[in-house]
């Protein structure tokens, strides 16, 4: 296990991410501010309570795990695909590394990221409506093992892409999307009976519906059936992930 040079890129990934506080950081936690106020303020007045609190707690975790998804697969699929772009990757080819060493790497990196600005959220989502989570190891659990999940789908990403516009496929038409309707605004009770059903095939929502558990103590689906899913996905994720890295998919000529 070559300790040293997975650290290397795990700070080298952090250090990355702070030298651009002002692009990854700050802008989801702002717009994360915004949807509060806008939806929290506006809708709330209408919405007595979800789930046992009011709709300003129940929107605080929905919109935590979407910048958590966001934000891991950027940091990852960006990086993977800068490091091609640049040659910077043939740096850790010719290094003493494994396709694991790598791997780990910059999924750390990126779950350090996600953490980061999700924490940052919820601290003002304990200030602004007094909402925080009642199981700590529940939510510390979802959100690492979702960032995990979409930071090795964004080493996929990375590796199969051709130019930068390629990393925004999967957030334009498949992310942004599904986690919108994922039940980060509305419970699932209060959709209709088709779109309720329909949303059992969306990934996203087994995300939200698992780390709202979390704060609110309630979920629609079993909270094992909902990380049952999410790890199952995981694992899939991380063997594609590993498998392309040890292969060298687009990395070597």
């Amino acid at each position: 296990m070559n300790a040293i040079g997975m650290w290397t890129l795990i700070k080298r990934e952090m250090i990355r991410s702070f030298k651009i506080i002002n692009q990854v950081i700050w802008p989801p936690v702002i717009t994360t501010l915004l949807y509060v106020f806008v939806f929290g303020l506006a809708l709330g007045s209408r919405i007595q309570h979800v789930q046992g609190v009011t709709y300003a707690a129940f929107l605080i975790p929905g919109l935590i795990m979407l910048q958590v998804i966001d934000s891991s697969y950027g940091e990852c699929s960006s990086s993977v695909f800068q490091g091609r772009f640049m040659n910077s990757v043939q740096e850790m080819l010719v290094a003493p590394m494994s396709a694991l060493e790598m791997v780990a790497g910059y999924i750390l990196g990126s779950v350090a990221r996600a953490v980061l600005i999700a924490n940052i959220i919820m601290v003002l989502g304990l200030i602004f409506v007094h909402a925080w989570p009642q199981n700590w190891l529940l939510y510390f659990f979802v959100m690492t093992l979702v960032a995990v999940l979409f930071s090795a789908l964004g080493i996929i990403f990375g590796l199969m892409a051709e130019k930068f516009d390629h990393l925004a496929v999967l957030t334009t038409f498949a992310i942004t999307p599904l986690v919108f309707v994922g039940g980060v605004f509305t419970a699932q009770q209060f959709l209709p009976p088709v779109v309720r059903n329909l949303s059992l095939f969306n990934p996203m929502f087994y995300t939200i519906d698992a780390f709202r558990y979390s704060y609110t103590g309630q979920s629609y689906l079993s909270l094992g059936f909902s990380l049952g899913v999410i790890g199952a996905l995981t694992v899939v994720a991380l063997a594609i992930a590993m498998r392309m890295m040890a292969a060298g998919y687009k990395l070597r000529t």
